[in-house]
């Protein structure tokens, strides 16, 4: 007696579980056994696509074969149709012929050919193809469809992170924002835009607040333009990519992403943090007055507030409130005026300065302009070439459209250059004056700053005793330049 193996196969695990055809396939095929003669030895139930032999009971299926090969083999592998055994012509003949090399026939009983018979071939050839055929018209409509919603603004795959995907009552798929994600996300962009922390950082400050996203996921997400209300619509035969306007709800801004993607690119510069805290300026610079240690710096906590000190780490004790240490450096610094012979000089390196550090920002920005002018020209020939009919009307649009791209980032970039034609002579004045009032200059500074006035005067580490500085001695190049007015009661010192 003939023995054979059954072959069930429907496309995905739903149809398995609510569709008819898995439970009439196995009664078809069990019917025609017995009216045949042949003994069923097993029955193999599949709900995966035909589209490849990567099936799993397939393979476990060919596994079982190899090891059983010309002992218990099968003389058949039945199912229903050709297209249940495979929907791709050329993976189908090859496993025709390893089938064949284990003894093994397989046969649709509703398509049955001899294969000994060559003429039959022709029929095995179309009746393999024709499966293949419906696949990839099934695919190209389902690709042009896409692109179809695409251009009109629908986003046709899973959400991502920020957006829950919703159906109308007429079946119309989108997208909506889903909080507390959305709001996470957006925090995030704000804070890239900002430049003053590493990627990795924003990131991980985000999964702290509860945002539920990998690493390179955020990172791919943040160039990720579905935020901002743009869907990209990718180039197909003779039809240029494009950017269209969503019809979800977005996120971010269109300036905000902008400035983000030129953040990552480098062509913002990232501002530095600066980690040393405001409170304590004269930290590291400040020397005990009765063991000459360094005095550090921290803030101790009050009933209502932080008080922050200027202390010694060592058993003296010595120990002073860094507000009123600041301030009497600040009236020491009243104290001190540029000499009258420099002042012009002083004056005239500000404004070199000036011009020599704005430069960089002067030529990015004319150059902003200039690539403006050029792509708002490129425009106009296009559209000359198009009423002239020298061009087609879709090489206008891939014109038009990458012009636009390039001009809405150009206007983006020179929205954060100054214009240093406008302000310089305002700013070069403000800056000489903060330059000769030390005092002024070093109030308005950043902890930075003022670590760096300190470091230019005085060379030596302060003495401060509780009332007063001892001794605020003035660097050599710093006694050609500057002198002492006069004292204030707030301190006493000996200028050198």
């Amino acid at each position: 007696m003939k023995r054979a193996i059954l072959y069930v196969r429907v496309s995905t695990d739903e149809q398995a579980d609510k569709g008819y055809s898995q439970r009439n396939q196995d009664e078809v095929l069990s019917r025609y056994c017995a009216v045949k003669g042949i003994l069923v030895i097993d029955i193999v139930y599949e709900d995966y696509s035909a589209k490849t032999f990567n099936r799993p009971e397939w393979k476990r299926l060919l596994t079982r074969l190899k090891k059983t090969k010309g002992k218990q083999a099968p003389d058949y592998i039945l199912f229903t149709k050709w297209d249940r055994f495979s929907r791709n012509t050329a993976d189908a003949y090859q496993m025709i012929g390893l089938l064949r090399s284990y003894g093994i026939e397989p046969q649709a009983i509703e398509q049955p050919l001899d294969l000994s018979v060559p003429e039959n071939k022709m029929m095995l050839a179309f009746y393999l193809a024709v499966p293949e055929v419906e696949n990839d018209r099934r695919a190209l409509n389902v690709f042009h469809g896409m692109r179809r919603a695409r251009k009109e603004g629908r986003w046709v795959a899973m959400a991502p992170t920020g957006y829950v995907n919703r159906t109308t009552e007429t079946g119309t798929k989108y997208i909506v924002p889903k909080e507390p994600e959305a709001s996470l996300l957006k925090w995030a962009f704000t804070e890239v835009a900002k430049g003053k922390h590493p990627i990795d950082q924003v990131w991980k400050a985000a999964r702290k607040k509860g945002l539920q996203m990998g690493r390179n996921n955020f990172h791919n997400q943040i160039r990720n333009p579905v935020y901002c209300g743009k869907i990209f619509v990718p180039a197909f035969k003779d039809e240029p990519s494009q950017w269209v306007h969503g019809q979800h709800e977005p996120i971010i801004s269109e300036e905000l992403f902008t400035r983000v993607q030129l953040v990552l690119q480098g062509r913002i510069r990232r501002s530095m943090k600066i980690v040393s805290p405001k409170q304590l300026p004269l930290r590291g610079f400040l020397k005990c007055p009765k063991c000459t240690r360094m005095l550090s710096g921290s803030a101790s906590k009050g009933c209502r507030a932080y008080y922050h000190y200027y202390h010694c780490s060592s058993r003296c004790g010595v120990r002073f409130a860094a507000a009123k240490v600041n301030k009497v450096f600040v009236e020491a610094l009243k104290a001190l005026r540029i000499k009258p012979e420099f002042e012009d000089l002083f004056r005239r390196i500000v404004k070199d300065v000036w011009n020599k550090n704005t430069t960089s920002e002067r030529q990015k920005r004319t150059a902003a302009e200039r690539q403006l002018k050029q792509q708002g020209e490129r425009v106009r020939k296009a559209l000359d070439l198009l009423l002239s009919e020298d061009l087609r009307p879709a090489e206008y649009r891939m014109i038009k459209t990458d012009s636009d791209r390039k001009i809405h980032e150009l206007r983006s970039l020179l929205s954060t250059l100054p214009d240093a034609a406008a302000t310089s002579g305002k700013l070069i004045r403000s800056r000489q004056r903060s330059l000769l009032n030390l005092s002024l200059l070093y109030g308005k500074g950043s902890t930075e700053d003022q670590r760096k006035v300190i470091i230019s005067l005085f060379p030596i580490p302060l003495i401060y005793d509780g009332a007063g500085f001892s001794s605020l001695p003035l660097g050599k190049a710093a006694r050609i330049l500057f002198s002492y007015r006069t004292t204030n009661n707030l301190l006493y010192f000996n200028p050198l």
